[in-house]
Formats: C-alpha cells, sequence, structure tokens
C-alpha cells in the first residue's frame, strides 16, 4: 500500500562532492606535514678495543717501505731494492727459520710497485705468508 500517492520515489544517492572536498583537505595536510619533516639518521657509536700488542713471534720478518721507495728489512737498508735482491735478503734474514711469515710495513705514500716488488721477492724467495701492518686511526 502506497500512502503517499502524490510523491514519487526517490532513489537515494550519496553526494560525493561533500566527500572530495574531506579528501582533498586531508591529502594537503599530509603533504605539508611530511614535507617540513626532517629525516633523522641513526647514530651509531661503534665499540672499541683497547687490545694489548702481541709478542712479536719469532718468526717474523720485518720489511719497511718508504715513502721514497727504499726497503728496509729487519731495520736494515738494501742496496738493491729489485726483485731479486729483496728476495735474496729475505732469504738471509730468514736463516734457518722454517717458512717465516713477512710483515710488509708500507708507507701510505709508498708507490704501488715497491710494494708489489717485496710481495714478488718473497714468492721468490719461497715465503707465502705476507701480512701487512696498518695503523690504527686516532
Amino acid at each position: 500500500m502506497n500512502f503517499q500517492r502524490g510523491r514519487a520515489k526517490e532513489e537515494p544517492e550519496i553526494n560525493l562532492i561533500p566527500l572530495i572536498d574531506v579528501l582533498l583537505v586531508i591529502i594537503i595536510f599530509l603533504m605539508l606535514t611530511t614535507t617540513y619533516s626532517k629525516f633523522s639518521g641513526l647514530e651509531i657509536n661503534l665499540p672499541t678495543a683497547d687490545a694489548s700488542k702481541q709478542a712479536e713471534q719469532p718468526n717474523e720478518i720485518d720489511v719497511a717501505i718508504t715513502a721514497s721507495g727504499q726497503v728496509l728489512v729487519n731495520k736494515s737498508p738494501l742496496t738493491a731494492a729489485d726483485v731479486k735482491g729483496i728476495s735474496e735478503a729475505l732469504r738471509r734474514a730468514a736463516g734457518e727459520r722454517q717458512d717465516p711469515v713477512i710483515v710488509i710495513n708500507a708507507d701510505a705514500k709508498a708507490t704501488h710497485q715497491s710494494v708489489i716488488d717485496v710481495m714478488q721477492g718473497a714468492q721468490t724467495a719461497g715465503y707465502p705468508h705476507i701480512s701487512f701492518a696498518t695503523q690504527s686511526p686516532r
């Protein structure tokens, strides 16, 4: 039964204009708040350790390379800094020791070629164990 004879049945509809206005305001608000926010990175302080210096091993041969390219084997300078001269000096420094460790102390400004020459001299002398000495940052 239709008690409202003169009125036609209205279809319900959703008015989208206020919804669009509200969404636009929310988007503008989010854009403004995220634009001015600061991005902060993580500040990480790494742990430090003061390790005691290891006792010098008797099976080590110290090779120092200066910035000018001069090579010193166990603190004695070499006259010939070529591969053959370095190899002979390493054999003399090793003496009777079997399989010594070659520790290279190269200056930061030493040429790459002089370090390679020492490594090649150790290989020629038959000493495959090579180590590099570094300095901890201050």
